[in-house]
């Protein structure tokens, strides 16, 4: 008898948590609603899954292994196929694609935020795993931009936290406050300062700026006085 084939029940059940989450969180996301707004029984759910804890992490792993193989992958394209490619310019293109994968991504990111200060153990160990990868390697392109003179001889880590905190703090905070207030002239104020590609593109240049060593410029040649009595 042929094997039956796959009906990516499995994926159909990540894409309704993904769905539910953001408002249910950890604590709430009922394995019933899940399968319901999948339109997958509750015996395939265990099928794939075993256990609502076992799915919570599955669920939360995939959104996060979808942005560290981009994000590795763009890294690793601009340092190795672009000619000549600084590690600025591979720091930028790091800082771009995050930026737009937080804002994509910022109801179901706060939330896994809000759960892990909330001591959720799920949550936690989430963060405690995954966090130190991304960061990991945009520290590594930090250091080398320290090793070649691009960026400032200060801690790395604190390079990191700056250039990350003024990216990702105003797409999650001025997010929530644009959704809270949808529809309204602050909402789209918030949007147009913090949101869009642009708004974005400028912070992570100000990042930059403030962690980049300045190109050194020639001083101009002073000329040379002439002698009194000399014409």
């Amino acid at each position: 008898m042929p094997p039956r084939p796959s009906r990516n029940l499995d994926r159909a059940l990540l894409a309704a948590g993904r769905a539910l989450f953001p408002t249910r969180g950890c604590s709430g996301l009922a394995i019933r609603e899940v399968a319901d707004a999948a339109g997958v029984n509750l015996g395939m759910f265990h099928y794939h899954f075993k256990s609502r804890e076992a799915y919570l992490r599955a669920l939360l792993q995939s959104v996060y292994e979808d942005m560290f193989a981009e994000l590795s992958l763009r890294a690793q394209r601009l340092a190795q196929d672009v000619e000549g490619a600084t590690t600025v310019e591979v720091l930028r293109a790091a800082l771009q694609f995050m930026g737009r994968f937080v804002r994509a991504n910022r109801p179901i990111l706060t939330r896994v935020i809000s759960d892990t200060l909330s001591n959720d153990p799920i949550a936690a160990e989430f963060m405690a795993r995954n966090m130190p990868r991304h960061l990991g390697l945009m520290l590594a392109i930090i250091e080398a931009g320290q090793k070649d003179g691009s960026f400032k001889p200060l801690p790395a880590p604190q390079l990191l936290g700056f250039c990350a905190g003024s990216l990702a703090m105003p797409i999650l905070f001025g997010g929530a406050l644009a959704e809270r207030t949808a529809g309204s002239p602050h909402a789209k104020l918030v949007e147009a300062a913090l949101l869009t590609d642009a708004a974005l593109d400028q912070r992570i240049e100000l990042a930059l700026g403030a962690i980049t060593n300045p190109i050194p410029t020639a001083r101009p040649r002073k000329r040379a006085s002439k002698p009194k009595g000399k014409q």
